[in-house]
């Protein structure tokens, strides 16, 4: 069986906190099924879960490559230099990333707004891009935004190979057969 759930901001990627923090629990109600992979806390969007061991470690290894794709607001307007070490592979305090695909695109229709509202400054801009990894490294998206200079303002995962998040709301999920 598999789950898509539209993980809200500032959800826990998990089923249990010892601090009261939101978990997937507060909105998942279907019994032994486990997230293929993780979100941060403050990053929204698609997250697939499973009862299916296998699938979960074929969803969430590296080494099997399944591409997640990603919207991404920026601080400010990637210019081309910037979007091509995206494409190259950027130096991390952890190594070199893979390549992704990213591009810039237009801010995306029927966007949910997030609670808290993200923090606009008048003097800098903001825009989307959208990024395709194969890998998953702890906070990648971000550490390879702020590493080209344009720190991530708001991230959402919009697919996992080929699960998309669809229409689905923040909070709300669907079970695949």
């Amino acid at each position: 069986m598999i789950v898509l759930f539209n993980k809200p901001y500032g959800v826990l990627c998990q089923f249990t906190d010892t601090e009261g923090r939101k978990t997937l629990a507060d909105y998942i109600d279907v019994p032994k099924v486990y997230a293929a992979g993780r979100l941060d806390r403050d990053s929204e969007g698609l997250v697939v879960l499973t009862d299916d061991g296998k699938l979960q470690h074929r969803i969430a290894d590296p080494q099997y490559k399944m591409e997640k794709t990603y919207r991404v607001q920026i601080e400010g307007v990637m210019d081309k230099a910037a979007l091509q070490k995206l494409r190259k592979g950027v130096e991390l305090k952890d190594g070199k990333t893979q390549p992704a695909k990213a591009k810039q695109i237009k801010a995306p229709d029927k966007l949910w707004p997030r609670d808290p509202p993200i923090r606009q400054r008048q003097s800098i801009p903001d825009s989307w891009i959208e990024l395709k990894l194969k890998e998953g490294r702890n906070r990648q998206v971000r550490r390879m935004t702020a590493a080209v200079g344009y720190p991530t303002l708001r991230l959402i995962r919009q697919a996992v190979g080929q699960w998309q998040l669809q229409d689905l709301q923040p909070g709300d999920w669907i079970r695949l057969p």
